[in-house]
């Protein structure tokens, strides 16, 4: 009875997470943390998926030879556990009583006696390596490779009704048999079910498949039904708290940035698809990395961007691409991406194992302070992102996006660190330690990205920027009523269509969400003319909720950002623990901005508002200047 009441409770807790902003006032506060935090990822996931290697031609033994390769060649023990097997693995849905068949042709351990078929042995073996295993499934009732593959070779057989083996009318069922039954520890849940199988799909008029009715469009985010889907997502949460009473499980949300999932997959999930599909070509690296690169705030130990799985062993990042495969690591280990290797271990050269195995890039993935890196400067050939560890070093990357060598400026004003001060770098590809004062010059390669650990004496000696802890601020209202395309993400040629029609038009909603050290469209931080460095730009009617850990005193300048096309007035408010601690004025464009301090001693949730008499804020951006937690 105590488990099963606590079960209940955790459950019940799970709801009333996905319901806290269902209040009549969306911005009154709450004095609670409401991004996800249920399941087992305190920093992000890290292990080897079956698909780019693979994709549904999968047996036993390329799974546990992977698996295997992880234990021998020491990815393991750097922090690679998870072994997941992607679609293809299951036979049939058994009518007699809804259960799932697994392919045992391919998976003969799962033969066990005379009843159904059961991954319980495989889940066994893979948990006796020191590993986790993941298990693969989608929202509707069909999965991806039933909607798209080009032939049926993988694919389940039987009738229509038996060739449903999604979670769509069983979630509650086939996450028991997942977890409480076959012993799995994560699951990516596709969404291809609610997406393919409209009543104009080829498939559905030939009768192989039955019609159900599209909840996602990924070319519209106006045409996909997000409450439907988040309804999903809560039911499959709901069940994996039911088999999991002791919270050990991941869930991937995997719906490719469709349905404005940029904003919301941190309220559901372990982890969110960002984008669609990453190959092994450097512009499609590009528009994976750019879909989630500018989400910091969405984001937190938890609850993870990703931006798909690494595509390191093929292609533009195989064995003669070691700059593009290095670089590819990098990055994701920046803006704390998952760390899942897509190819097949089993052959793979000790050139890329020492790429995957890099224990300095992993920590930095792995940092327990859960920041997901900053950019500190933009242009469209070279980035430089900047993340705070939780040892008060930064992690610091600049990025050759281009086909070019270039020289580059890195400033201690970019990592927020004195420039009259020493500032220790360490390389964390060749190793190389230097040092210098206010800017040192740097060269890169094409597609080069230089990495280094950084330590200086802080501009703010006695406390961190909110930009500086972006896992720590979550926008639980950002502002954004009617979700529209990001416009700055790098659209590649190599994308499914490849070059054929006029190519692919902005499809990932988020644009005009909370951003770190910039304004929500890409301007700059200025109230009345005077530009701010650091801050936080959001728009108008929203809430960022901000976990304090032990500071004493908030500061900000606040006030309605020069980018503004709306003359309305906003009022800032600071809450500590639900309770209000400082208000502004009523604040205009061009009036200047107004200082805001806060006492937040034994406060533990700070919540910022920005309020405004607008029913669309898209056209009032607001500021946050130089927004600060300090220990005095």
């Amino acid at each position: 009875m105590k488990r099963f009441l606590g079960t209940t409770l955790a459950v019940a807790a799970v709801l009333a997470g996905f319901t806290a902003q269902a209040n009549a006032d969306p911005l009154a506060p709450t004095g609670r943390w409401s991004a996800y935090t249920s399941g087992h990822a305190q920093t992000p996931p890290m292990g080897w998926s079956s698909w780019n290697a693979f994709a549904t031609d999968i047996d036993e033994t390329k799974i546990i030879g992977s698996a295997q390769a992880l234990v021998d060649s020491g990815l393991a023990r750097k922090g690679y556990r998870y072994v997941n097997i992607d679609d293809g693995w299951a036979i049939k849905r058994r009518l007699t009583d809804g259960n799932l068949v697994i392919r045992t042709a391919r998976f003969p351990s799962a033969v066990v006696g005379a009843d159904l078929p059961t991954f319980r042995p495989f889940t066994d073996r893979v948990h006796a390596m020191g590993l986790k295993v993941g298990i693969y499934s989608d929202l509707g009732r069909n999965t991806c490779s039933q909607a798209y593959s080009p032939d049926d070779t993988d694919l389940p057989k039987g009738t229509v009704l038996e060739r449903e083996v999604g979670l769509y009318g069983h979630v509650d069922q086939d996450i028991a048999l997942f977890f409480s039954a076959w012993g799995f520890d994560f699951i990516k849940v596709d969404g291809c079910g609610l997406r393919a199988y409209g009543a104009d799909s080829e498939k559905v008029k030939s009768g192989a498949y039955r019609e159900l009715k599209p909840l996602l469009d990924m070319d519209s985010v106006a045409r996909s039904d997000i409450p439907a889907v988040q309804a999903e997502f809560r039911q499959i949460n709901a069940a994996l708290v039911r088999s999991n009473p002791d919270g050990d499980f991941l869930l991937s949300l995997c719906i490719w940035g469709a349905g404005n999932v940029r904003a919301w997959g941190k309220d559901f999930g372990s982890l969110s698809r960002t984008s669609d599909d990453i190959n092994p070509s450097w512009g499609r690296m590009l528009t994976n990395f750019d879909s989630a690169a500018k989400r910091a705030f969405y984001a937190h130990p938890g609850s993870w961007n990703d931006p798909d799985m690494l595509y390191i062993g093929k292609g533009d990042f195989d064995a003669n691409h070691i700059t593009e495969a290095r670089s590819h690591l990098s990055m994701w280990a920046m803006i704390d991406a998952p760390l899942m290797i897509g190819m097949d271990l089993r052959q793979a050269p000790k050139a890329l194992l020492d790429v995957f195995g890099n224990a300095d890039v992993i920590a930095v993935d792995q940092d327990p302070a859960g920041h997901q890196a900053v950019v500190a400067f933009d242009s469209d050939e070279v980035q430089t992102f900047v993340k705070t560890l939780s040892t008060g070093d930064k992690a610091v990357a600049i990025f050759n996006r281009s086909a070019a060598p270039i020289d580059v400026d890195l400033t201690a004003a970019q990592m927020k660190f004195r420039d009259d001060a020493d500032i220790a770098l360490a390389d964390l590809w060749s190793g190389k330690q230097q040092s210098f004062r206010g800017t040192v010059k740097l060269h890169l390669e094409p597609h080069q990205t230089l990495m280094f650990k950084a330590r200086g004496a802080r501009v703010l000696a006695d406390g961190l920027y909110l930009s500086e802890q972006p896992g720590n601020v979550n926008p639980a209202i950002d502002g954004v009523v009617e979700p529209a395309p990001d416009p700055m993400i790098h659209r590649s040629a190599s994308g499914w269509q490849g070059t054929k029609g006029s190519g692919e038009r902005p499809i990932y909603a988020g644009w005009g969400g909370a951003q770190a050290d910039s304004a929500p469209y890409g301007e700059a931080l200025r109230i009345a003319g005077k530009t701010f460095d650091t801050g936080v730009g959001v728009l108008a009617n929203s809430r960022l909720e901000v976990r304090n850990q032990s500071y004493r005193r908030f500061t900000a300048t606040v006030g309605v950002n020069d980018s503004a096309r709306d003359r309305s007035a906003v009022t800032f408010t600071v809450y500590g623990d639900g309770k209000p601690l400082a208000t502004s004025r009523s604040l205009k464009w061009g009036d200047a901005g107004q200082q805001l301090t806060a006492d937040v001693s034994g406060v533990k949730i700070i919540e910022l508002v920005a309020r405004a008499p607008v029913a669309d804020p898209a056209t009032l951006p607001v500021t946050w200047g130089e927004a600060a937690l300090l220990s005095r």
